[in-house]
């Protein structure tokens, strides 16, 4: 490699950094995407242009079709899709690393890394874990795609056994690596794809639906890990660094996740570990009681009145596509000396940062916008907490129930405002699967009905 395209890979890999920095807070968000795709068109251009490309056809071919692909579905997807968007992403990244890996075992010349049959040690341990990785990838992200979709129960699939029979399959491909490494038996490297796609599957099917934002994240770091084996087997040292990068970021991200859900990283890694227990405590007890309903001109009564109020986005609000008259309704209670501001929970809606993407796309003010231990103290002093759709993040039974699948999860403390307005669509459990205490204490009113069109009633009635 010349010293241009080493100079042009530092750059890029500076950029992806950058990048990172920028997405860590909604203010910078925009300048961290810019980074991103500079530092994206610099490593595409770089690698384009190496001697080792001897013709153009099919890579214009498959970035044209890729590229076609992408716009599509940036054009159509909806923001509630986000989610399963990004798992189904991930997926490929993990397939990708499976194909580059088979293509380089059977032509290593191609990849200067040997013959085929003798392909060195070091490069076959790279390739296999590259493969490993990117196959429990594939599998997985396609599961946490269905779960997310509704194609899959949310609830947590468990099964006799299945920890000893994970581990298991993790022996057991660890034992095909070595056999790979000594012998250059092909039949190995498919046994290894074969038991890491089985993996995979296995993973992630036992994870609840409560804990499926840290899965995201989760898989997230695994697709970054599949890179940088995979950029190992190319030689490539901007995919080496750019797959630490997304790995090791995913993987603090996951870390930070799970503090803010009580949940053990290794639990959630190891294919959730507990869920037996989960699903055991799961629901209601069976025992009928009373809410209070209320109405929206109650409800724009009691906020024209507050002084201030907290509100709480969760995956109904997404849902419904209700931001912006969220946006609408907060502005008209700052005109009326309400003071409003949003808290937001670290695993609120499917995947981290959704309700953060939401609120930025309706122009709420950033420094109007609350992770919750900045704002948990607050709840006492409002007059008003405004819920939508928020479920399982709000439910009280997560500090008072240790049976309970979301016991000792930091949740926000909306029972402690003095009224505690509650949208929603019905009676019905949250992702979890469990019933909120909070529907039934006598501070909460009920707003039943579509997140946006009770929202737009609130607006009505107040302005």
């Amino acid at each position: 490699m010349d010293g241009f395209s080493v100079l042009a890979y530092l750059v890029a890999a500076v950029c992806f950094i950058m990048a990172l920095r920028g997405l860590s807070s909604p203010e910078t968000a925009r300048a961290g995407n810019t980074f991103g795709i500079i530092g994206m068109v610099l490593a595409i251009g770089t690698t384009l242009f190496q001697p080792v490309v001897e013709t153009y056809t099919m890579i214009i071919v498959g970035l044209g079709v890729g590229g076609m692909i992408g716009a599509l579905i940036a054009k159509r997807i909806e923001m509630t899709a986000l989610p399963q968007l990004v798992a189904g992403f991930h997926s490929l990244v993990g397939l990708a690393a499976v194909l580059i890996a088979v293509a380089a075992f059977l032509n290593p010349s191609a990849y200067g890394i040997g013959a085929a049959g003798a392909i060195g040690a070091g490069s076959l341990v790279e390739m296999s874990l590259g493969t490993a990785i990117g196959a429990i990838t594939f599998t997985g992200s396609l599961v946490a795609f269905a779960k997310l979709q509704g194609l899959v129960s949310g609830k947590p699939l468990v099964f006799p056994m299945q920890h000893p029979l994970n581990a298991f399959l993790a022996l057991v491909t660890a034992a095909l690596v070595v056999w790979l490494v000594v012998s250059n038996d092909p039949a190995a490297l498919w046994w290894i794809i074969v038991l890491s796609l089985a993996l995979g599957l296995l993973l992630i099917l036992p994870i609840g639906g409560a804990d499926m934002p840290v899965v995201v994240s989760m898989l997230n770091s695994y697709s970054g890990w599949a890179a940088a084996g995979i950029g190992f087997t190319l030689q490539n040292n901007l995919l080496i660094i750019t797959g630490a990068l997304v790995g090791a970021s995913g993987a603090i991200l996951s870390y930070i996740m799970c503090k803010g859900m009580n949940r053990s990283i290794f639990s959630v890694v190891l294919g959730g570990f507990g869920a037996e227990a989960a699903v055991a405590g799961a629901g209601s007890d069976g025992v009928e009681r009373n809410v209070k309903q209320g109405s929206p001109e109650d409800a724009a009564y009691i906020l024209k009145n507050a002084s201030s109020v907290i509100v709480v986005p969760g995956y109904g609000m997404a849902v419904a596509q209700a931001q912006h008259a969220l946006r609408e309704m907060g502005d008209l209670l700052k005109r009326e000396g309400v003071e409003v501001k949003y808290a937001i929970h670290p695993v609120a809606g499917r995947m981290p940062g959704h309700m953060n993407v939401l609120l930025a796309e309706a122009n709420v003010p950033y420094d109007e916008v609350f992770e919750l231990e900045d704002i948990n103290r607050d709840f006492s002093q409002a007059d008003v907490a405004l819920v939508i759709g928020a479920n399982d993040v709000t439910n009280p039974s997560a500090k008072t129930d240790p049976q309970s699948p979301i016991y000792g999860m930091p949740i926000l403390d909306v029972e402690k405002a003095k009224t505690v307005l509650f949208m929603k669509r019905s009676m019905g459990a949250g992702y979890a699967g469990v019933e909120n205490e909070l529907f039934f204490r006598p501070n909460t009113m009920m707003l039943f009905g579509d997140a946006k069109k009770v929202t737009e009633e609130l607006v009505k009635n107040l302005d």
